[in-house]
């Protein structure tokens, strides 16, 4: 079985360093799974005081100490002024709010409305909900008051996961997220209300100020040149394996449209997919790169990928990338949503930069270096509503070595851990910012559980040091294994029994 068909782990002893060659490490290490579920040194994590009931509490805001440099600010959905009602908070798996950022969200009938006041300059809104399953609809957007043409499309398609296989998973992955492009600029102070055209329940919104779009390189070969269609309505596949073929040395420009990418490509090597930026060129593709091997030098940047994904089967490579990049490669400036994975790496990534992404809505892992992974660096990402391991390494076949993740941010992981290390040598998890994991996963794990072989055990110095975790920690009868809630309190540096 796939390790991403499985997760969780058990909260436990977090040191900064841990060394699995120590005899005291490996007793404790190899039989078991062992999950960080408290970060060295910079936890920001709060919480009642100790005497006070558990049940319910609001959550207060937490100052991040960690986590990406973001180009939008968040505001949540229940500390914006609303006619409709505010859920949770709840952390009981299948609910609504146990699945929203900070464990509560607000209920719309419709004619309903939240009207947020936005935090910063901004010309583009993403919003994070949930619909009924089986119903469409709309959030309207008026500013200051003002009616405009901008709407939010809703949808339930991609949502209402089941994964029966895994046990004590219940039917997950119930937000999804919309965004839209305002046509105008909002300044700081402003108000934006979203007036519900059906029941809909809202979570979060992102208001982000996007750069107008990039122009074509020099030089670029474009796959409109190729016959690329970018109104999305005919198929683009083989423009662009012909756009590839024509600028292998240089760059594929992918100009603002929509392309619809029917079928994955391969011998993507030594050339850089370049885009106008992501809310601009818009790949519609459920398996965009799946090729084993590859020579490297792969770059690509500043375009989406949305796929179709819609359930999860883990025989199925629908990703962004599945397999091998190749060496001295990267990934950056991507939106990437509605797929399985986002990126699924194996083989030789040697190098590999994957930094300054967008993974959203995937109904399993956002991303796993999936055993061979040497000297990868995971960087400034953001994640949010992943249906498995936010992020992963799994080192199967060969250890993945002296790989990083550093510095990103993950929101609500619905089903697994935020960050998950199985296996591996010589492993860096650092200044990461976690927060409302959701069922069978802790904010970080460590294990040595290996689901399949060839497996190569943890080895050499795991530094887990500069994370925050806010509200992680999930029971998980899936392994069997005892569990403790992650801490909600102080700064500690070992696990303790109180649950955020």
């Amino acid at each position: 079985m796939r390790a991403s068909e499985k997760r969780s782990a058990v909260p436990g002893d977090m040191p900064m360093m841990i060394n699995p060659a120590a005899p005291s490490v490996r007793r404790r290490l190899l039989p078991l799974a062992v999950a960080v579920a408290a970060a060295a040194t910079t936890a920001a994590l709060l919480t009642p005081a100790a005497s006070a009931a558990p049940r319910p509490v609001a959550p207060e805001p937490v100052a991040a100490a960690a986590g990406a440099s973001l180009p939008f600010t968040s505001v949540e959905a229940e500390d914006a002024e609303s006619t409709g009602d505010v859920i949770g908070p709840d952390h009981t798996q299948g609910t609504l709010a146990s699945e929203s950022s900070g464990r509560r969200a607000v209920r719309l009938g419709a004619g309903q409305s939240v009207t947020f006041t936005a935090p910063r300059a901004a010309n583009a809104l993403t919003v994070a909900y949930s619909i009924a399953d089986g119903r469409t609809g709309d959030l309207a957007v008026a500013v200051n008051g003002e009616a405009s043409d901008a709407k939010l499309a809703l949808t339930s398609k991609y949502s209402y996961v089941d994964t029966p296989w895994i046990v004590g998973a219940k039917t997950h992955h119930l937000l999804d997220n919309a965004r839209v492009l305002l046509g105008r600029d909002v300044a700081a102070g402003d108000t934006v209300t979203l007036t519900a055209s059906t029941e809909v329940t809202v979570d979060v919104a992102d208001f982000e100020q996007v750069a107008a779009a990039a122009t074509r390189p020099a030089g670029s070969v474009s796959v409109m040149d190729h016959g690329a269609d970018p109104s999305g309505t005919g198929d683009s596949t083989q423009a662009f394996r012909e756009a590839i073929a024509a600028a292998k040395g240089g760059t594929v420009w992918i100009p603002p449209g929509d392309y619809a990418v029917t079928s994955s490509l391969s011998g993507v090597e030594d050339v850089t997919f370049q885009g106008a930026g992501s809310w601009y060129s818009v790949v519609h593709s459920s398996s965009f790169i799946n090729q084993p091997n590859a020579a490297g030098g792969a770059h690509l940047k500043d375009f989406a990928d949305i796929g179709e994904v819609t359930e999860r089967n883990d025989s199925s490579p629908d990703n962004f990338v599945n397999g091998s990049l190749g060496p001295g490669s990267s990934v950056s400036g991507m939106w990437l949503q509605h797929l399985k994975v986002g990126l699924w790496l194996t083989g030789n990534n040697d190098d590999l930069v994957v930094e300054n992404n967008r993974i959203l809505d995937t109904t399993a892992d956002g991303l796993n270096l999936n055993g061979s992974a040497k000297n990868v660096k995971v960087r400034q990402n953001f994640l949010r509503n992943n249906g498995d391991d936010a992020l992963a390494m799994w080192s199967l076949n060969a250890p993945d070595t002296g790989s990083v993740f550093d510095s990103n941010t993950i929101s609500q992981p619905n089903l697994a851990n935020g960050i998950a290390i199985y296996g591996g040598t010589d492993i860096t998890v650092s200044n990461n910012l976690i927060s409302d994991t959701n069922a069978l996963g802790s904010g970080i794990a460590i294990s040595n559980q290996k689901f399949a072989d060839p497996f190569f055990p943890l080895a050499g110095t795991i530094t887990v040091s500069g994370n925050t975790l806010v509200r992680t920690g999930a029971l998980n009868p899936n392994w069997g294994h005892r569990t403790r809630w992650a801490p909600c309190g102080s700064t500690p540096t070992t696990a303790t029994s109180r649950r955020g």
